[in-house]
Order: structure tokens, then C-alpha cells, then sequence
């Protein structure tokens, strides 16, 4: 076994595979980039290295940086993690080359299933299913529509190289398929350095379901059994778990041994995934899968094999790696009870799962539960930057069936407190509680068919409004302090008068007034009702108590500027306080021009000066925290300036698009 091991990778995969290597007694060493300097998984390791500037193509994708780090740290090995240079042949062979252990297949390996087409081909050669479509040379425009229209809509058009949802499009109208072609080329290119796209039948009820198989260089292969990875939101995975809801036994065996078999025709060594696409429409059937695509690493979802079989699968990673065989045979793995992992994205549902970035003002999480996993890559204080994937990390439940680890994941999520930038936690407990998911009634749609009940309403209710009014009450005491000169509680002689504040949410002004009570009760008229708030008190950390209407209910209470965010059972609302002193009232107004949500690089411009448009319609392209974001007019409107390029960086909040004041 090497002595010591360098992981060229960062964030949550970074830190897991440090705490294996760390408890097998392994020197741990980190790479990073400018951004991440301060990262969470370079103060866990034992070593760091600079390898560059915040940009992925300038630090974790530079080969010559990772070996630079590796020969000065002394590493053995190099871990790869997922994402970055995780499938790249050319790395794997390089670390050879170096006399550096890559804890990965071999390159051929890499190289047979990392190309889509030719990986289709390969299975298509072993007898394996594959899903009908065209997965030849042949990148003409027009030759792909003409395929397009052989297959028969819908289609699905997916980047040869890669994964993760990027260059990937599904086509519905033959009259969209040359823009999506175009879109889906483009950011395959800018992801993965390779345009070539496929073109494939679209199921129109899938489950995505993946074997996870190992297998070592002295000619064993196992499989571990499978997880069911459908809830996808852009292709890209959002819940998974393991084993798959209602797989027969005769189809986990059959995906089982034709993992294997693909995994054994390659040469393989190491982890590995095959993915499977399987028709739900009436059922999973043993002979109702088709093969996907294989990926060559260990996969984001890894953590609920662990919790299934106990077993730790970077552990095995290193061991193979070092030239071990495989630890177990293939019936002496074990499948106990079941296991859900969600990911935790710093995006706003609320604007169609935009990605967020800022720093993280609060993260905490409930504490003894053990049967609950957290995979974080970053600490509170920590920044979600631009420049990289906007996973916080993985929250993975375990429990001897299905229903209890819904249960206690939900639990656990609905416990979370996370202020900073916007994430999809309140998405993520609605789904987990949608009778559908609940009954495992769901398929790769599941998402996109719920989406209006999931996304949690903008809309703050009555009880979070009180409670709002609790927490401004309690910010404004402690801002005062003791000096009772200073307080700002409308006390007069005789007691306090009424007080009447506007809190803003999303834009949207709510009416507060305050009018004491006996005692420390306050009676708060919100909008067009009421609610008596009393007993109200904030510890010195921000946790919030409160009695409304005689319901005791707890919450956080965060600073935010000049107001605060309040997070009651996992959903953070932000509130602003009006100052009506504040002479800048329209600061925030529509200034007529469509502004970047946030840094990025812009990939198209649609509109021209001079152009009539209406809204909805589609101005600009950018390309944020690596996928494309279209963005687009918010109201009619005649374009009277286009102040950004293709290929032009800007920054959040600048005016691409201007329009000129409409005629009054």
C-alpha cells in the first residue's frame, strides 16, 4: 500500500476520500485553486498545494499543475474523485508515466466506455440492450435531423464525452431540433473540450437505474447491487437511493451480471457504474432495460451503496488500487435495508433552479441522528463561488425500509438551517413528502410533471409573518442594547404606542403593525389578519422562540443587511425592513434592462438595438457555474441597447439588455 495519497479534486469528494485515506493511516494532500485557499477540504488534509487561478481550466484541470503538486508532495497515489480529470485517459496515463499510483481503470478502459457512441458499440457487440439511436460520426446539422426524424420523436440529444446532464437536450418538435443541437454542442464543448453529440429514442416513462460494480486486477468483478437515480431535475441527479423501488429480484440479477460482464469485457479495474435506462410504464421487467453509458470513477451517489452493504467504497477504490484483490465475492455481499441521498444545491427554485452564489451565513444541522450521512464540502462562513459546481453536499438517510429512511430524512432536512445564498432545501422536503415519490411512483418526468406543488410558495404565510414580527422585535432590542435612549420600541409615557413596519419579501411589501399588549405580548395585524405574538426571545446565536396564537414555535433568525433571513422548519425566507427615512427607495427597481443574476460568461446574444420583443422571449445565453442559462425579457418591450458580446465575462447585476421607456 502507498503511503501516501493526493486528491486532485476539491469540495465534498475531496473531503470524504481525505476521512478513508485518513483512518487507513494514509498522508492526506490537497490541491487547490485561488478560490479555494481557504476551502473546507484544504484545511481537513494534512498538506495543501496551490495549483492555480480560481478558473477550473486554469487549476483542477491542468494535468502539469496535479503532477507538479504530486512530485513536490512525495504523493503515491493520486485520487481522482469525480468531475475534472476523473475520466480522462490522457491523466491516467500520465500518472503511470510519473511512477504515480492513479486510483482509477486503466486508460483503455477510460478511453472504451468514455465516449458514448463507442461504448453503445461495444455493448451493442456484447449482446447487451441499448436504447435505439444514432451513434455514428456523422456530426452533420442536418444529417442528425434527418436521424432525428427516423428515430421519431421525442428525441434525446446527449454530448458523446461527459456526463452530469451537460450538452444534453431533449427535442420534442423537429422545428427546434437545429437550436437545441446548437446549445447542446456548445456546452458539451465547453465542458468537456469535445462537440460530437448522439442522438437517441426518448423512453417516455424512464427510470434511471445504475449497477454499481468493482472488480480488481487479478481478474474479479462484483456487482453492489443497484440505486435508483430517476428524480432528475435537467438531467442531473437530485434524489437517489438503493435499492431501486419495486425491482424484482430476476431484474436486479440480470442488470447485476450484465454489469459485470461490460465491466469484465473492458479490462476493468477499480469502481465503476453502468447506467441503465429501464421503461416504468407498465413495470420493471427483467427484459425492460436498456444500457447507457458507463461511468468510469466513483459516483456522487456512492453513499447509499455504502449504507446498504456497509461497506466503504473508497476504501476498496485503494485497495485494488494497490494491487489487492476485491475484498468480498460476490455472494457474500450484503443488501440491508434501505437508503435515500438528496443533494444540496445553492440554487432558487423559485427562478427555475438558477444557480446562487454568496456566502454561507449559517449551515447547521440537527445532531443524534445517526442514521443520517452528511457529505459537506464546505463550513459555515464558506463562499459558493462562480467557478464551480454549486453542490453544498449530500444528506443520505439509512433505515430498515423505505418509508423510515423518507421518514427520517425528511426529518432531518425539515431541522436544517442554511441563510446565505438560495438553496433547494424546501424543495427537496416537498419532495420527499409527495405522495407519488412516497409510493415510488416516479421516473425520470417525476420533477417537471410535479414541479408547482414541489417548488414552495414565494409567498411567506401567516405564521412565518408573526414569527417574522417576533424576530424584527427581538433584532431591533438587541441593536439598541441597555441604553434606553437609544431603544427604537415606540415607548411613551403611559407605555408603548403602535408601530407599524413593512417587511419585503421577494418584492413584495407586507404590512405589519404592532400594537402591545398586556404583559410582552404583542398583537400583530399582517396584511388583512392577526396573530398574538408573545413570550418571544433570541439567543445570543440567533435561535428564535416564540408563542403564536398559543402555539410555541422555534425558528433562526440571521442577519442580512438591513434586514434578516428567518428559517422555520428547513425554509429560509428573507426579509427586508423598509426605512422610510431611506431616500433611495427605488434602488431595486426596474431600471429597464435585463441584468445578470450573476457573474458568468456570455455564449449568444438573440436580440439586436432596434428589436421589438415580447416577454418571455429569449435575449441572452450565459454560461454559470459550468451550464448554459437562458435568459429572457421579463415584459414587451423595444430593445434600445445590446451591451454585451459572446465570449464577454460580466459580473452579477449588469445591465446586458436595455430598453427603452415606453410611451406614456
Amino acid at each position: 500500500m502507498f503511503k501516501s495519497l493526493l486528491i486532485a479534486n476539491r469540495g465534498e469528494i475531496a473531503v470524504r476520500v481525505i476521512r478513508t485515506a485518513r483512518r487507513m493511516g494514509l498522508k492526506t494532500i490537497a490541491v487547490y485553486s485561488d478560490a479555494d485557499a481557504n476551502a473546507y477540504h484544504v484545511a481537513e488534509a494534512d498538506e495543501a498545494y496551490r495549483i492555480g487561478p480560481a478558473p477550473a481550466a486554469e487549476s483542477y484541470l491542468r494535468m502539469e499543475a496535479i503532477l507538479d503538486a504530486a512530485a513536490r508532495s512525495g504523493a503515491g497515489a493520486i485520487h481522482p474523485g469525480y468531475g475534472f480529470l476523473s475520466e480522462n485517459a490522457a491523466f491516467a496515463e500520465v500518472c503511470e508515466k510519473a511512477g504515480v499510483v492513479f486510483v482509477g481503470p486503466p486508460p483503455a478502459a477510460i478511453r472504451a466506455m468514455g465516449l458514448k457512441d463507442a461504448a453503445k458499440a461495444l455493448m451493442e457487440k456484447a449482446k447487451v440492450p441499448v436504447v435505439p439511436g444514432y451513434h455514428g460520426d456523422n456530426q452533420d446539422a442536418d444529417f442528425l435531423a434527418q436521424q432525428a426524424g427516423k428515430i421519431g420523436y421525442p428525441v434525446l440529444i446527449k454530448a458523446v464525452a461527459g456526463g452530469g446532464g451537460k450538452g444534453m437536450r431533449r427535442v420534442d418538435d423537429p422545428a427546434q431540433f437545429a437550436k437545441e443541437l446548437a446549445s447542446a454542442m456548445r456546452e458539451a464543448g465547453a465542458a468537456f473540450g469535445d462537440e460530437r453529440v448522439l442522438v437517441e429514442k426518448y423512453v417516455a416513462r424512464p427510470r434511471h437505474i445504475e449497477i454499481q460494480v468493482f472488480a480488481d486486477a487479478h481478474g474479479n468483478a462484483v456487482s453492489l447491487h443497484e440505486r435508483d437515480c430517476s428524480l432528475q431535475r435537467r438531467h442531473q441527479k437530485v434524489i437517489e437511493e438503493a435499492p431501486a423501488p419495486g425491482m424484482p429480484l430476476e431484474m436486479r440479477d440480470a442488470m447485476g451480471k450484465a454489469a459485470v460482464a461490460a465491466a469484465k469485457a473492458i479490462g476493468y479495474r477499480g469502481a465503476g457504474t453502468v447506467e441503465f435506462i429501464a421503461d416504468a410504464s407498465a413495470g420493471l421487467k427483467a427484459d425492460g432495460f436498456w444500457f447507457m453509458e458507463m461511468n468510469t470513477r466513483l459516483q456522487v451517489e456512492h453513499p447509499v451503496t455504502e449504507a446498504i452493504t456497509g461497506l466503504d467504497l473508497v476504501e476498496w477504490q485503494l485497495r485494488v488500487a494497490a494491487g489487492e484483490h476485491l475484498p468480498l465475492a460476490q455472494k457474500d455481499i450484503p443488501l440491508n435495508g434501505h437508503a435515500v441521498e438528496v443533494r444540496l444545491y445553492a440554487e432558487d427554485p423559485a427562478k427555475k433552479f438558477f444557480p446562487s452564489t454568496g456566502r454561507l451565513a449559517r449551515l447547521r444541522a440537527p445532531e443524534n441522528m445517526p442514521h443520517v450521512r452528511m457529505d459537506m464540502g464546505v463550513r459555515e462562513g464558506d463562499a459558493v463561488t462562480m467557478f464551480y459546481d454549486p453542490m453544498i453536499g449530500k444528506i443520505v438517510a439509512h433505515g430498515e425500509t423505505r418509508r423510515i429512511a423518507l421518514r427520517t430524512l425528511r426529518g432531518f432536512l425539515a431541522r436544517m438551517e442554511v441563510a446565505g445564498p438560495k438553496t433547494n432545501l424546501g424543495f427537496l422536503i416537498e419532495t420527499l413528502s409527495h405522495d407519488a415519490f412516497i409510493e415510488g411512483d416516479i421516473d425520470t418526468g417525476f420533477i417537471d410533471r410535479h414541479l408547482d406543488v414541489l417548488v414552495p410558495p414565494a409567498e411567506p404565510s401567516p405564521r412565518i409573518l408573526a414569527l417574522a414580527a417576533a424576530a424584527y422585535l427581538q433584532t431591533r432590542a438587541r441593536a439598541a442594547g441597555a441604553d434606553p435612549w437609544s431603544a427604537t420600541d415606540q415607548w411613551v409615557l403611559g407605555g408603548r404606542r403602535a408601530e407599524t413596519v413593512d417587511l419585503v419579501v421577494g418584492g413584495v411589501a407586507h404590512l405589519l403593525k404592532i400594537e402591545p399588549d398586556a404583559g410582552d405580548a404583542s398583537l400583530v395585524r399582517i396584511n388583512d389578519g392577526a396573530a398574538t405574538v408573545s413570550n418571544a426571545a433570541m439567543t445570543a446565536d440567533g435561535t428564535l422562540s416564540a408563542t403564536i396564537d398559543g402555539t410555541r414555535l422555534a425558528a433562526a433568525c440571521v442577519a442580512n443587511g438591513s434586514g434578516f433571513t428567518l428559517i422555520h422548519e428547513g425554509i429560509a425566507t428573507e426579509f427586508a425592513v423598509v426605512n422610510p427615512l431611506d431616500v433611495d427607495l427605488a434602488a431595486d427597481a426596474d431600471t429597464g434592462a435585463l441584468k445578470s443574476p450573476m457573474p458568468g460568461k456570455i455564449v449568444q446574444v438573440l436580440v439586436e438595438a432596434g428589436a421589438t420583443v415580447k416577454r418571455g422571449a429569449a435575449l441572452v445565453v450565459m454560461e454559470a457555474m459550468k451550464m448554459e442559462q437562458t435568459l429572457l425579457a421579463a415584459a414587451d418591450g423595444k430593445v434600445a441597447s445590446v451591451n454585451v458580446a459572446v465570449g464577454d465575462q460580466v459580473e452579477a447585476g449588469a445591465a446586458l439588455v436595455a430598453f427603452e421607456e415606453p410611451e406614456k
